[in-house]
């Protein structure tokens, strides 16, 4: 990969990670686009985690209230202070580790496909959109188990290319009430245990890895995501007041409809 090639898909993946839009069909698209050759999952886990390094950073004092929090819930058996937040993201984790363990492999080869990420992208701009018609006032700490199960469950949907993570959770909490803010926050706090699932994953291929690793690749990769993630986790959050989800939605929309072009030629 030369420099081009990384600083693009690094901010490609930190923009679109936070966006309702899929990181993992922009990635999927962009060699599909143009001369380079598809990157490889390799890549792929590195800007991930750099996009967790952005999470991590920006809701550094909320994890640590969670954490801290929720060990002294198990200890005491009852709800304390930020636990109740922990144990949803904990709970809500479960139905997308239980789906990408059974379908890793088709997850990984058979739904990188353009075609998926056209069809995807435009159906889920369709939900997005009614979603966003009548946003709630909950915030994310008003989370019950309902909440939880139809957050998780939409959460496991996005392991499909082109759905989009934050996307499906998003539409998810705005259909259960939560203002556009809060299903923002829990979306980026739900992505904590999921996108390190992920990288600890991959790390057990690592122990037969015989081809060699583009090591100044990964490593830029992970820094350029990470600034260009933080950035947008602190933008959108401000923006979402003002604009709400229409603008991403309209997007989703016409790169669908590119897609489908493109393809049908």
């Amino acid at each position: 990969m030369d420099l081009l090639h990384i600083v693009v898909l690094a901010v490609v993946q930190g923009i679109t990670e936070f966006l309702p839009i899929s990181s993992s069909g922009h990635l999927i698209l962009v060699p599909y686009f143009t001369s380079w050759a598809d990157q490889g999952l390799d890549f792929d886990i590195a800007v991930h985690i750099g996009t967790l390094t952005a999470i991590v950073a920006y809701f550094r004092r909320t994890l640590f209230a969670m954490a801290r929090d929720f060990m002294r819930s198990v200890l005491a058996r009852r709800e304390v202070g930020e636990s109740r937040l922990a144990w949803a993201v904990l709970f809500g984790t479960i139905p997308a580790g239980l789906v990408g363990l059974a379908f890793r492999d088709d997850i990984e080869t058979t739904l990188r496909s353009p075609w998926v990420v056209a069809c995807t992208t435009i159906g889920y701009a369709v939900l997005l959109f009614i979603a966003d018609r009548r946003p709630g006032r909950r915030d994310e700490r008003s989370v019950g188990w309902l909440d939880v199960v139809v957050i998780g469950c939409a959460q496991a949907l996005s392991l499909v290319p082109g759905t989009s993570r934050s996307g499906v959770t998003m539409t998810a909490g705005l259909f259960r009430g939560l203002s556009r803010e809060a299903a923002a926050r829990f979306s980026f706090l739900l992505a904590v245990p999921v996108m390190t699932a992920a990288g600890l994953s991959r790390l057990s291929d690592y122990a037969e890895h015989t081809a060699p690793l583009d090591v100044r690749a990964l490593v830029l990769g992970v820094v350029l995501s990470a600034i260009t993630g933080f950035a947008c986790i602190h933008y959108l959050l401000k923006w979402l007041t003002r604009f709400g989800m229409l603008p991403f939605v309209l997007y989703r929309l016409a790169l669908g409809a590119v897609l489908l072009v493109v393809l049908t030629r």
